[in-house]
């Protein structure tokens, strides 16, 4: 199949992955006659609390955290309490702008079947219970679509909700924004400009804390290593929340051999416990010996790794944001996800993202199923001379 043909294919596929199936058409009118339901308000309803809703994981929740320090900036006295999944919350407990943390398992976040399909429905009374308990005065709905969210906070009884107009979650708000495609930390400060104020996004801070511990952690791993704490390194964190994501492990072992040899520095492997072989697998791929930290770091640990990075590799995934966060340069490999909304964020010279021409991409689809992967080069395709001439370029930015 040549790449026309194969790109017309994969957006027919993608289209049909897209569209609205019956099923959700009925869910939709159910939604819509729901969101017309009274609710009584919590009788704990207190103007100085507001929850902070975002099911995502750590990329997602990242690019929040703008609007959120943009928030407490404009309101220092409220209390912001921030409801994510239990897989995010340690990023979020990293920032002093958030009084607290409360964790959910949300559906269709969780990576886990459905018991039943009464499952999503019996959580969200439950869990609306008890925040209705803890009563808070507004709700930001961060994610775009996230119906189940909206529907949440109006079960709980919370008076003021914000969040964007599209059909699924508008019958829940109080507060509909307008929904306009673009970067997802725009997207998030666009929900707290009734607070703040219109907001630059140039001049808002992305940053990720860092604690002394986990610093401490990372020097003393790595000297296990023979890396001194002087040293700094290259990191490569290969590995994504997607097959459709991956590069080719051979290639990670030729750009890592070179730019070991061009910087003269050990090059690290991150990871999550589950990418650990792919980690050994590159490594073995290369020339030079390698370091591999995959499955043993948490999120601050390897925030604090990359802080000694000159750069930090890997295809699109939370990972890169949070190196993009403790200022450090990145190259992301882009397939099927939209740059425009996701790229990392900080100057385009440092935080430098790479895609290929194919017409099928962004397709917005990460779970292929049993699709041949063949059919899908949106990442392979990207070249390793293309890596290393894009690393050179956000270290030698000038």
């Amino acid at each position: 199949m040549d790449r026309e043909a194969l790109a017309l294919r994969n957006r027919r596929l993608a289209e049909a992955y897209h569209a609205p199936t019956p099923r959700h058409h009925l869910r939709r009118v159910l939604l819509q006659l729901a969101g017309r339901l009274p609710v009584l308000p919590s009788q704990r309803a207190s103007s100085h609390r507001i929850l902070l809703v975002r099911p995502d994981h750590l990329g997602d929740v990242l690019l929040t955290m703008p609007a959120v320090q943009a928030l407490r900036a404009a309101k220092p006295y409220v209390e912001l309490h921030a409801l994510v999944g239990p897989w995010s919350a340690e990023a979020v407990a990293a920032y002093p702008e958030v009084d607290q943390v409360l964790t959910l398992s949300f559906p269709g976040f969780d990576r886990q079947p459905k018991p039943s399909w009464r499952s999503p429905y019996e959580q969200v009374i439950a869990a609306a219970r008890h925040l209705r308990r803890i009563g808070y005065g507004s709700a930001v709905i961060f994610r775009p679509d996230h119906w189940w969210g909206a529907l949440l906070a109006k079960l709980a009884g919370i008076p003021e909700r914000i969040g964007y107009d599209l059909p699924d979650v508008a019958p829940f708000l109080t507060a509909a924004v307008e929904y306009q495609p673009q970067h997802a930390v725009r997207q998030s400060l666009r929900l707290v400009e009734g607070w703040c104020g219109p907001l630059d996004p140039s001049q808002v801070r992305y940053y990720f804390p860092v604690e002394a511990t986990s610093q401490a952690y990372v020097d003393g791993y790595l000297q296990e290593w023979g890396i001194t704490p002087s040293r700094r390194l290259i990191c490569i964190h290969p590995g994504s929340g997607a097959w459709v994501k991956h590069w080719q492990e051979d290639r990670w072992a030729r750009v890592a051999d070179a730019l070991a040899e061009q910087l003269d520095a050990p090059v690290v492997f991150s990871g999550s416990a589950h990418e650990l072989n792919l980690a050994r697998r590159i490594a073995d791929h290369m020339r030079r010996p390698a370091c591999i930290m995959a499955g043993d770091t948490r999120i601050s640990q390897l925030a604090a790794l990359f802080q000694r990075a000159y750069i930090v590799l890997g295809p699109d995934s939370g990972p890169l944001h949070l190196a993009a966060a403790v200022g450090v340069p990145t190259i992301a490999l882009f397939g099927p996800a939209d740059p425009a909304e996701f790229a990392t964020w900080g100057p385009p010279n440092r935080q430098i993202i790479l895609t290929t021409d194919i017409a099928c991409r962004p397709c917005r689809v990460l779970d292929w199923m049993g699709d041949d992967p063949a059919y899908h080069p949106c990442v392979r395709d990207i070249t390793v001379a293309r890596v290393l001439e894009a690393a050179r370029r956000a270290l030698n930015p000038g």
